[in-house]
């Protein structure tokens, strides 16, 4: 795509998935790689979750997979997971630090990012990326109460894009879904990578 802006996605995973929750819709991953490669020439598609080692099988797992051979960049690292004073298990981990690095290192290499996420801890970073002479647009919602991201950063970045309003192009079709034959025996092995993420084995690579 000649002359057209350098851009990347910076993916927040476990707030993307909230927020799409949040608006009632299930997230079509092709779909979103496709609506932004349209809108520039696309460097990197970054996806950052943390994982559970602990766990023999975590539903987050398949859709990693799935990301990492079909045009994103995943990164992941541990959750850490702890027992809190009432005895309760619980799991504490954010990829902030790394979405953060991955982010000021490319900078200089963009001409525009798009970072899919509301959290305010990220002004800063926005700030600095800025200074770079990088456009910054923040993907998240107000069309939830409330609303899914923070004020600082929507005065902050340069552009808002609400999620609402790209549901029709990267969510998950229903009517596909519901269409669709059962899984045959020999089939996929993971359906529910469909039903949960809008996407299914077997779909050949997308171009990156």
């Amino acid at each position: 795509m000649v002359g057209a802006p350098r851009i990347a996605l910076f993916i927040d995973g476990a707030n993307l998935y909230a927020t799409s929750k949040q608006l009632g819709f299930d997230m079509d991953y092709r779909r979103l790689l496709r609506e932004f490669q349209g809108r520039g020439n696309l460097i990197r598609a970054f996806y950052f979750t943390t994982l559970i080692e602990s766990e023999e099988y975590s539903s987050i797992r398949p859709l990693v997979d799935w990301l990492d051979y079909n045009g994103y960049r995943v990164i992941t690292k541990a959750a850490k997971e702890f027992t809190d004073a009432t005895g309760r298990r619980r799991v504490k981990g954010n990829m902030d630090i790394e979405l953060a690095i991955e982010m000021l290192e490319l900078a200089s290499h963009l001409d525009q990012i798009y970072l899919f996420s509301g959290d305010g801890d990220f002004r800063p970073l926005v700030e600095a990326v800025q200074r770079k002479g990088v456009k910054v647009s923040v993907v998240s919602t107000i069309s939830t109460n409330p609303p899914m991201v923070s004020d600082e950063l929507r005065r902050q970045c340069d552009e808002f894009v609400d999620l609402a309003q790209l549901v029709q192009k990267v969510g998950r079709d229903p009517a596909e879904r519901a269409g669709r034959a059962p899984v045959a025996p020999g089939g996929p092995a993971n359906p529910g990578l469909e039903r949960r993420y809008g996407i299914r084995q077997g779909d050949e690579p997308v171009e990156g």
